[in-house]
């Protein structure tokens, strides 16, 4: 298991749960399944897992609750399960914590690289080259204002203190600081931060702007209607 990619899998319908258990791991990942919340939270903390696939629906702590567990331990990427794409859950799940979702049913395939999508970016937090960003401090440290990024030590400071943020917070606050004034499309930004190349959810774009405007300042981040976001220069 220490040279496998180790998914903590929870899910109550027992069909599902042995069926995409059995399909992760013919693509190579090694699988811990759990049937509820509090089982799956147990071993979350016995096995710390390289990520977390969560059903939003789950008995004894429901997915966006557990989720909230593990954000407050920990930055291990979570993916949200939920059998309704326009269900408040989805956005539930994000506001809780989560890096992405999948709407059930979901094809085998898609879900594998969805899941290889969030490792890639969690083991790049620092993204593509930001050649293009001009530091205003030497050390590769940006600053806007009272907000610091250093892009070499992937840290973060606002008036001085440290502000934490998950690795898909990291990148999309690089991505922003990259080029400050310029206004980034949703679209844009999923293909930039979240690794798509195919069309995505939106949403997941802008719970995680709002998630990150509470940590670095809410107008520090400012919305264009109908064209997208841009970081304030």
């Amino acid at each position: 298991m220490a040279d496998q990619t180790h998914v903590l899998f929870v899910e109550d319908d027992d069909v599902i749960r042995e069926a995409t258990q059995l399909a992760l791991e013919r693509d190579g990942f090694a699988v811990t399944a759990m049937p509820d919340g509090l089982s799956g939270l147990a071993a979350f903390r016995a096995d710390r897992p390289d990520i977390a696939l969560l059903d939003v629906m789950v008995p004894g702590l429901d997915g966006v609750s557990l989720c909230r567990r593990i954000r407050d331990e920990s930055t291990v990427p979570v993916i949200m399960l939920s059998a309704r794409a326009d269900s408040i859950d989805v956005v539930l799940g994000l506001e809780a914590g989560a890096d992405d979702y999948v709407t059930k049913p979901f094809d085998g395939a898609v879900l594998v690289a969805r899941i290889r999508a969030v490792l890639r970016r969690f083991g790049h937090a620092g993204g593509p080259d930001r050649g293009e960003a001009e530091p205003s401090a030497a050390g590769g440290v940006l600053a806007f204002g009272d907000l610091e990024i250093d892009t070499e030590g992937m840290e973060v400071r606002r008036a001085g203190q440290p502000v934490a943020l998950t690795p898909t917070e990291m990148r999309l606050l690089l991505e922003f600081s990259s080029a400050p004034g310029t206004v980034l499309s949703r679209d844009k930004l999923l293909e930039r931060v979240w690794d798509y190349g195919w069309g995505g959810d939106t949403r997941v774009v802008d719970v995680h702007v709002q998630r990150l405007r509470t940590k670095i300042g809410q107008d520090r981040i400012e919305t264009v209607r109908g064209f997208g976001y841009k970081l304030k220069a």
